[in-house]
């Protein structure tokens, strides 16, 4: 399933969600101009490596992505939550939220994956967390959703609290799989990352003083 757009408006201009997506996509094209020797190297750099962590790592591996395909998908789930929850930390406030949510993904990763020597690079798990603080902050909006059903794809307006427990679930029960099948990051996947950055971001917008949120529009 993949969300397309809600229907909860926000009163802001999303500045820093933008500057994220665009500090993203701009890593990631330095990334392709380097050579494919140059570019691992700096994937191990500055990558998160569970063996040996490196704390500036658990920051700088959320800027680096492994494919067009990976950085777009990160990039738009960030897009459609990202504007609701930097309207309700404000700016700043919700940049910090961002990466410490980023940095408990990662630190969620290498406690369950501590003898890694895989770099784990990626978005996802700080976005994870503004996935579970959109759950807290506005479970009933209507996610606009493509949804496959046999070969064909719909749309269906499901409410956020369905769709982002669904989807906290699937992480869950994947990480916990890939555990008992001795690979933690089965298909190149942090299962652990998400998990981690989701509960950080529940935790964090209960913490945070946050403003009053606009009230939601009419379905789409």
């Amino acid at each position: 399933m993949i969300p397309l757009r809600d229907t909860q408006r926000s009163n802001s201009t999303p500045v820093v969600t933008v500057l994220l997506i665009v500090a993203n996509c701009l890593v990631f094209l330095m990334e392709l101009s380097l050579g494919p020797h140059a570019r691992n190297q700096f994937v191990q750099v500055y990558g998160l490596v569970p063996d040996r962590m490196v704390l500036r790592s658990l920051v700088t591996c959320i800027f680096l992505h492994g494919g067009w395909m990976h950085l777009i998908g990160n990039m738009w789930f960030l897009w459609v939550f990202g504007n609701n929850i930097e309207d309700a930390l404000g700016h700043f406030q919700y940049l910090v939220f961002y990466l410490l949510c980023g940095v408990a993904a990662g630190l969620a990763h290498v406690v369950a994956n501590l003898n890694s020597p895989v770099p784990t690079i990626g978005a996802s798990g700080a976005i994870a967390g503004v996935m579970g603080a959109y759950l807290v902050k506005f479970p009933r909006a209507r996610i606009t959703t493509l949804v496959p059903v046999l070969i064909f794809f719909t749309t269906f307006d499901l409410p956020a609290a369905f769709l982002l427990a669904y989807w906290f679930l699937i992480q869950l029960f994947s990480g916990v799989g890939s555990v008992a099948s001795s690979h933690i990051t089965e298909h190149g996947v942090a299962w652990f990352a998400h998990v981690g950055g989701f509960l950080a971001g529940i935790l964090l917008i209960l913490i945070l003083p946050t403003r009053r949120p606009a009230p939601r529009e009419l379905p789409w």
